[in-house]
Parts: structure tokens; sequence; C-alpha cells
């Protein structure tokens, strides 16, 4: 394995580019408002006396609509322009998350409710997210593409590490509802941020259907045996993780340890992450993704933590080594889809990336809470950590995923 540990001399940060920094200020303030919601959301559903199984199924909801409409979206990303896209979804955004959390502080919110509303917020969601993902590569020339991927990961995850540590902190304070207005907010600046973008607001003209795209879109996909494999990993990795992470964190730590206890460990989660981010600054192997499975197998931890201890730092440093992990993995997945797929199929490859990996999410969170309760709370999060580390590891024998390698960088 060959890895390079520093940046060439004289490159310089992808911030220099305007419309790069009006990117990743909109990622990071919906980061920051999306990591306080899920938080938010799991108390609401407990206290209007919800059970797991209630909770898994609002989970579910939200889960199943995004995935439903994430394949319009990456159609739409590469056929229209990519920033009315996302600018809209953002506004739209703001509207939906704000009527949650209006029913929510007056008292009218029901589960039924929350679970619809929810639903439509993951709607609006799936439409942003593929010409979001596909956004990096049009904002940055190529020499800056590597740095500028890590950087936008970088700091979309502080930015959800605070929102993850003030989730908690405002649930605990003034409640679901109001937290949840943040949110809304978040994406109220992120739409303006995306306005004040200057990329061309028209795609190339397209003489194909929009099932002629999809077509198009798969195809793309099934010509990479690293991105297909890999897609199919994340599936198994979802199925069993969703459930563990929104469902049974929140009850086996959140009422376990404390409410804040379950703030704190999701805020390790993230700081993980910003380790990670910052780690990939530097670290460069050559074989990207067989690197990156190996740091994913870190991800079992957390759930190990959480099924045997009962007390907080344990289960801050499992978090800690989980989102560390799941950091670097995807960083280097990011590059890999930036650096092989062409710009003009981006959105589509995002969207089946999404849909592949998320599509078992739903059935995870719907079924989490009665076989969890029929196995032990504590046995089933010791299978899934099994199943998460044990299916990363076994990336490392496919030989897609072994031989792809990290494109040289460009002089700056």
């Amino acid at each position: 394995m060959t890895v390079i540990t520093e940046p060439p001399t004289g490159r310089r940060s992808p911030l220099r580019h305007r419309n790069f920094r009006r990117l990743v200020t909109g990622t990071a303030s919906s980061q920051l408002g999306n990591a306080i919601t899920p938080v938010a959301l799991a108390f609401a559903v407990l206290d209007l006396g919800g059970t797991a199984t209630q909770l898994g199924f609002v989970e579910a909801v939200f889960a199943a609509c995004q995935v439903v409409t994430t394949l319009a979206g990456g159609v739409l990303g590469d056929r229209v322009s990519r920033k009315v896209m996302m600018e809209g979804t953002a506004a739209i955004s703001a509207v939906v998350v704000g009527s949650l959390a209006a029913t929510i502080i007056l008292g009218v919110a029901t589960i039924p409710s929350i679970a619809v509303m929810g639903g439509l917020a993951g709607v609006v969601a799936a439409l942003n997210q593929p010409s979001a993902m596909a956004m990096t590569k049009v904002v940055v020339p190529a020499e800056d593409l590597g740095a500028a991927v890590s950087l936008r990961s970088l700091l979309q995850t502080t930015a959800a590490t605070i929102g993850y540590a003030l989730g908690g902190v405002l649930v605990a304070a003034v409640g679901p509802g109001w937290a949840i207005t943040v949110d809304a907010v978040t994406f109220a600046i992120a739409a303006v941020a995306y306005a004040g973008m200057r990329v061309p607001h028209e795609r190339p003209p397209h003489k194909a259907s929009m099932l002629g795209d999809l077509a198009e879109g798969f195809r793309e996909v099934m010509r990479h045996s690293w991105l297909w494999f890999l897609i199919l990993q994340a599936l198994l990795y979802h199925l069993f993780w969703s459930g563990a992470h929104s469902v049974l964190g929140p009850i086996v730590v959140g009422e376990g340890v404390g409410r804040t206890s379950w703030g704190f460990a999701l805020a390790a989660l993230m700081a993980g992450f910003i380790v990670g981010g910052l780690f990939c600054l530097r670290f460069r192997p050559r074989r990207l993704l067989s690197v990156g499975v190996c740091f994913l197998a870190m991800t079992g931890l957390f759930p190990v933590a959480m099924a045997v201890s009962d007390t907080l730092w344990p289960i801050v440093i499992g978090a800690f080594l989980h989102g560390f992990g799941l950091q670097v993995f995807d960083i280097f997945w990011q590059i890999a889809i930036q650096q092989e797929i062409p710009e003009e199929k981006l959105s589509r490859v995002y969207a089946f990336d999404t849909v592949g990996s998320f599509v078992a999410r739903p059935v995870g969170l719907a079924l989490v809470g009665p076989v969890a309760v029929a196995v032990g709370f504590d046995t089933w999060l010791l299978v899934v950590a099994a199943v998460i580390s044990g299916s990363a590891l076994m990336s490392i024998s496919f030989a897609g995923v072994r031989s792809l390698e990290r494109a040289p960088d460009q002089p700056a």
C-alpha cells in the first residue's frame, strides 16, 4: 500500500472558490439542523407515549419516502439545473419542517401526523440529495477535487457534531418542537446560500426519456464492479444499523443512561467524523477502497458499547470510533465516485447509490422493535455489530475493491 502523508507543495484551499464557499455554507447549515431533528423527533414520539415499534414506524416512513423519491431526484439532477433543485428543495424543506415543529409546539401533533410530515420531508430531501452531492465536481477544478471532498465532509460533520450535542440540550431545555424549529431556520439559510452560487443554470438537452436516463445511470453503476458491490454492502449495513441507531439508541442510552447522554453519544459519533475528516486531509492511500473498508469495520464498536455498558464513557468512545471509521471510508468512497464517474451522470449514480444503500433501511427500522424485544436489546446490538463489521472486512476479498487506485494529483 502506497501512502502519501503530505499534500503537494503549494496546494491551496478549495475555499478560495466562491461557489464552493456557498455550497459548503448551505450544506453545513442544513447538516446542523438535520442533526438536531433526529434527537428531537425521537423524544417527541416517546413523549407522546410511543413504543419502540412506533418510533421505528415513524423513522421507516421517512426512510421509505426518501428511497422512493431519490431516483427521480437523480434523473432531475442530470436533466435540469442542479442549483435550482437545491435552492428550491431547501426552501420547501424550511416550510415543511417548520410546520412539523409548530404542531409539536402547539400540542396538536400525533404519532401518525409526525409520520406523515416526516415522510413529506423525506420526499423533499430525496429530491435535493443527488444534485447536492454531484455539485462538488461542478464548483471546483479537477486539481482541487480530492481536497474539496474532504473539506466539505469535514465542515458538514463539524456542523452535525454541534447539532447533535445541541439537540440533546435543546430537547432537555425547551422541548422537541423548538429544537426542530432550528432545523427549519437552517434550511432557509441553505436556500439563500445556494441562490448565491454562480453556476450554469441549464443542463445539456436530453433526448432520452426519464426511464431511458435511469437505465443509462444503472448501466453506469453496473459498469464499475467496486461500485455495485459496495452499494450492496451498504444495504446490509443500513438494514442492521439503522434500527440500532435510530430506535434502540434513544431507548437503551437515552432512557437507560439519560437523554442528554444520547445527545453526547451522537456528538461523539460526529466528533469521530471530524477527526476522520482531518485525518483524510493528510492520509491519502493509493488503494482507496481496500483501506477504507478496513476503517469501516470499526463501526461495530458502537453497538457493542451500547450492549455491554450502562455508563456513558464506553458508549462515547464506541461512538467516536464508529464515526471515525465511517468517515474515513465515506471520504474515500466519495473521491472514488467523483474520480471515476462522468460529471453528466453523477446525479443518477448518486441516486442509485442512495437507493441501493438505503432501500432496506425502512425494513430495518420497522422490524427492529419486535425483533429486539423478542431476542433482547443487548443481544440484538451484538448481532448488529457482528454483521456490520464482518461484512466490511469481507469486502476486502472482492477484486474490484482491492484494485481501485486514487488518481495521481494534478498540479495546483
